[in-house]
């Protein structure tokens, strides 16, 4: 089905920037955002690993107390 909306000038430059940048096109960002909303906002969260980054010459060697700490407070 076809639909027209209407989006400010910023917000659909910054929303094909992020298009260009991604590769992808317009259409699939807002789908997805669409299919993000009507499934109540629940979407899988791409983790990049480290998720603590040290000096590049240094490494963290947490155990997993440190870490439940530093998390859990």
């Amino acid at each position: 089905m076809r639909t027209t909306i209407d989006i400010p000038d910023g917000v659909y430059r910054k929303l094909k920037s992020k298009a260009a940048l991604e590769g992808s096109t317009v259409k699939s960002i807002v789908l997805k955002l669409v299919h993000r909303e009507l499934d109540g906002g629940k979407q899988a969260v791409r983790t990049e690993f480290p998720l603590i980054r040290g000096k590049e010459s240094r490494k963290l060697n947490l155990t997993n107390a440190e870490i439940e700490e530093i998390l859990l407070g």
